[in-house]
């Protein structure tokens, strides 16, 4: 039986979607997905529904490396209602509780000081991490409370933009991993009157360029033009596409030449005379990426990740 074509074209490369509120990532995904009309695609770390901002979106090959951008630091600008808590710590939820707001700025800039640095933090039950192979938020909607356990996170920057009434506007930069609903919930609960996410916009993901970041409405726009000028809409779009190792773009590089690289495509470790070096790197074989590799000490580069070419 002959191996099924898969749709669409191969395309490598990551773009940067500014994430429209109200849709979910994956939603927003199969939309981007379509537009470019890519075999293959995969999102770095899901922003919830009521979330805008910096969605990376892997193409093709790019996809094998969507790894490293998960565990990549995040910036987010928040806004949070004090005197409400909701049981998903953001106004898309229900009201649990409601109480007066006596909060001084004193009082604010004393208990952000305790979400600074190194801290613990136990996940929503709305979170997308599993329990027992489930989500969360599943057990959550059937009203069921599972144990989590605290995780170690880092708030490098937590800065108080605004303080207005019952609205406490903040910018955030943290680890993987930190959950921004879940910081909002417990300064509430620091402050005892309670507290959710009114609006959550990622600013920042890796080094990434806030300005290369590009709408849904515009790439929509774009598909639409190339289709009025009868040109491949790639002519068009292809241009928003980051190239894929600028995912690792944080890992030294190693240089290798063909004859080396040929090994390291067939999942063979190579022996490149780095000796003192540990640690992942990028392989480089004449000025193109080819994979991301993992030198042990010793002078030999095992291959992680390789790019396949099509």
């Amino acid at each position: 039986m002959s191996k099924r074509r898969s749709k669409g074209r191969p395309l490598d490369g990551i773009l940067l979607l500014d994430k429209p509120q109200g849709l979910s990532s994956n939603d927003a995904l199969q939309k981007v997905k379509r537009i470019f009309f890519a075999q293959k695609a995969g999102h770095t770390g899901a922003l919830d529904p009521l979330a805008t901002g910096m969605l990376p979106i892997c193409f093709g090959e790019a996809t094998k490396f969507s790894q490293y951008l998960l565990d990549s630091d995040k910036g987010y600008r928040v806004i949070a209602k004090l005197g409400v808590r909701t049981d998903t710590s953001d106004a898309d939820g229900e009201v649990v509780a409601t109480r007066p707001v006596t909060v001084t700025p004193g009082d604010l800039l004393e208990a952000l000081d305790q979400f600074r640095g190194p801290i613990m933090q136990v996940p929503s039950m709305y979170s997308a991490l599993k329990y027992q192979g489930k989500p969360l938020y599943k057990y959550a909607r059937e009203g069921i409370e599972v144990p989590r356990e605290a995780r170690p996170i880092t708030v490098y920057k937590l800065t108080l933009v605004r303080f207005e009434g019952d609205e406490v506007e903040m910018d955030v930069e943290c680890s993987k991993g930190t959950y921004i609903r879940t910081i909002v919930d417990d300064l509430g609960e620091v402050l005892g009157c309670g507290a959710h996410v009114t609006l959550l916009r990622r600013t920042k993901v890796s080094g990434y360029p806030v300005e290369r970041m590009v709408t849904l409405e515009r790439l929509e726009a774009l598909l639409e033009q190339a289709r009025t000028d009868e040109v491949p809409p790639g002519q068009y779009l292809d241009g928003f596409l980051l190239p894929m190792d600028s995912a690792v773009q944080d890992l030294p590089a190693v240089d290798v030449q063909a004859a080396t690289a040929f090994y390291l495509k067939q999942g063979q470790a190579v022996q490149v005379g780095l000796a003192s070096s540990t640690g992942l790197v990028r392989i480089v074989e004449e000025g193109t990426f080819i994979g991301v590799g993992e030198l042990d000490g010793e002078g030999k580069l095992a291959p992680k990740r390789m790019v396949v070419s099509h």
